[in-house]
């Protein structure tokens, strides 16, 4: 091989072998969960459905997709939400969660306050991501949470 094969061939195999090393230390990272939006503090109006639902946007550096949905996509998973997280008053009837993406899939939870006691007044909303199972991602044997305090409101018509 000569000299200028060799050198057309090492920025590929550097290229290459610097590709290799962004996709192990991103498969490395530990799992983050976000709340995007609504913010800490923040008064929203609820929906005029029966369920006052409202969009809750979220960031991960897994891929979120329906449950059941990943396959074999490493880092992958969905969330769970649960608003006023400490009881369960909040939950779809017979269920442990009032949302999951598993609505849309992606980064946006619908948040139904229509299920809880009282929809309007100050409420938590919690997330928990969890893998394609519904088992809790783990981070330092903790699981990866996110909680945020709003007051929602009712429309005024």
């Amino acid at each position: 091989m000569n000299f200028i094969t060799r050198a057309a061939i090492f920025p590929s195999l550097l290229a290459a072998f610097l590709v290799a090393i962004s996709t192990c230390a991103a498969a490395q990272e530990a799992p983050t969960l976000e709340i995007v939006w609504p913010p800490e503090g923040a008064v929203i109006l609820l929906g005029n459905d029966a369920e006052a639902a409202v969009g809750v946007v979220v960031r991960s550096n897994f891929v979120l997709r329906a449950a059941g949905q990943c396959g074999n996509i490493p880092r992958c998973g969905h969330i769970h939400m649960k608003i006023d997280p400490a009881g369960d008053s909040c939950n779809i009837p017979g269920r442990p969660y009032n949302s999951m993406n598993s609505d849309t899939g992606g980064d946006l939870i619908k948040a139904r306050f229509g299920h809880c006691p009282t929809a309007a007044g100050v409420h938590e909303i919690g997330l928990l991501l969890a893998d394609d199972h519904h088992h809790p991602v783990l981070v330092n044997g903790r699981p990866v949470l996110r909680v945020v305090k709003v007051t929602t409101m009712r429309r005024e018509d």
